[in-house]
């Protein structure tokens, strides 16, 4: 006789009530996504080939007009655009070639360079991480399915740049080379001050060299913006960011925006979400301080998430920028039972398109809080990331880098503190306003 268990015991071991109910979820948040697809026929992908610049590309329409400003020497933030641009001026530089085609050109070889940018980041991810081809192409599949993607293509937006920039960081985190992570964290930084929070990781942390190569690599991007684009630019820069309100639309998922939303000022949910800020990286931390925190694991991401909570603005497309935390639970499946089943719930609710805004009308007792789900997602992101932190980190097989830059060879958090990450073995919606 075989000591095998039988095979329907295998499978009652595997059906446990997490897995249910992740499967419930997952099918909610598919057929949701489905039956608003079928009763809101102007689906977001759909709109991206309309040649309407102002109205339904309004983002990239600023972003142009800003670069096609600076070329000629005008001011970047008073422009024919619609949206004001609430971007730093070094988005203007890197976008000055697209100055020299037409509007809608210019918009068209965005968007696909959009695609391509997010696709290979997260295929980078999935390939780093070793995750399977299976999980792979779940991942790949719930990306350009989503509707953080499908706004980000039909508005124009810069998500996809950061999206490579974050990712890279943390592939030259997982790969021993902390400085050159720091600074590429930085550069994302410049083009998006709302992602700072990410730079205090490594000081709380103890890491104090990939700290200050952060901040300085966020310092030298935004000043080569602001010399190219002109001294008065940083200026009127802050001006627009520190005066322009707090948006109440559907998918600023942001505490700020659901404070609003709820008849609250801002000012309610900005300390919110510091608090929920400071709590993230006191955490972080300490678990850094007992082997845990991994800056290769979720640890970077949850910031990341904490940092969009806080901020004023945090449009429901800024979820693209949380898939290689995703994907990083996923190569933790084996460590933590729960990783996979929450995993796979994360990428099916950021498939519910924008439409869901449409189910809540004006002055409903009940519309404050359906008009919150993509807060809801956020804040479910940015708890998942938090809690795998504790976890170990996913092996990697690719290279090391230098000891001297790694910090050293032993995985001990006490040889870090001076300057690196621990040495892994082995080989390797609605239309924004101008964000």
């Amino acid at each position: 006789m075989s000591d095998s268990p039988p095979r329907g015991s295998a499978l009652a071991a595997r059906l446990t009530p997490g897995r249910l109910v992740a499967a419930v979820l997952v099918l909610v948040a598919l057929g949701t996504a489905v039956a608003l697809t079928v009763v809101h026929r102007d689906v977001l992908l759909g709109m991206v080939p309309s040649p309407d610049m102002r109205e339904l590309h309004p983002d990239f329409d600023t972003f142009w007009h800003s670069a096609v400003a600076m070329v000629h020497g005008d001011d970047i933030y008073r422009t024919p655009a619609k949206l004001t641009n609430l971007n730093p001026p070094v988005l203007s530089v890197l976008l000055a070639p697209f100055a020299l085609l037409e509007a809608l050109p210019a918009y068209r070889l965005w968007a696909v360079l959009t695609v391509l940018m997010v696709v290979g980041a997260v295929w980078a991810v999935a390939r780093e991480l070793r995750i399977g081809k299976v999980w792979t192409a779940a991942a790949v599949l719930a990306l350009l399915l989503s509707s953080p993607l499908h706004g980000t293509l039909l508005l124009g937006q810069i998500y996809g740049l950061l999206l490579v920039a974050l990712a890279a960081g943390w592939i030259a985190e997982r790969r021993g080379r902390p400085m050159l992570a720091a600074v590429l964290y930085g550069v994302a930084v410049a083009f998006k001050p709302s992602l700072a929070p990410v730079l205090l990781l490594p000081f709380v942390q103890g890491r104090w060299r990939p700290g200050v190569a952060g901040v300085a690599g966020a310092a030298v991007a935004t000043l080569v913006g602001v010399a190219a684009a002109g001294w008065s630019s940083g200026v009127e820069w802050l001006r627009i960011g520190l005066t322009t309100a707090v948006p109440d639309v559907v998918d600023n998922a942001a505490l700020p925006g659901v404070a609003v939303r709820f008849g609250l000022s801002s000012t309610v949910g900005t300390v919110a979400g510091g608090l929920l800020l400071v709590a993230t990286l006191v955490v972080l931390g300490r678990r850094a301080r007992t082997g845990g925190a991994d800056p290769a694991g979720t640890a970077p991401w949850a910031v990341v998430a904490a940092g969009l909570l806080t901020a004023p603005i945090a449009w429901h497309n800024y979820l693209l920028l949380l898939w290689p935390g995703v994907l990083v639970l996923i190569s933790l499946g084996r460590e933590l039972r729960w990783a996979r089943p929450v995993a796979a719930v994360l990428l099916a609710v950021a498939v519910i398109p924008v439409s869901w805004g449409a189910l809540w009308a004006d002055g409903d007792a009940w519309s404050p809080v359906g008009r919150s789900l993509y807060a809801a997602i956020l804040l479910t992101y940015w708890v998942s990331l938090l809690v795998a932190s504790s976890g170990p980190a996913a092996s990697s097989d690719r290279g090391e880098g230098t000891a001297a830059e790694a910090g050293g060879t032993s995985m001990s958090r006490a040889s870090l503190t001076a300057s690196g990450s621990s040495s892994r073995a082995g080989a390797p919606g609605d239309p924004a306003t101008g964000a």
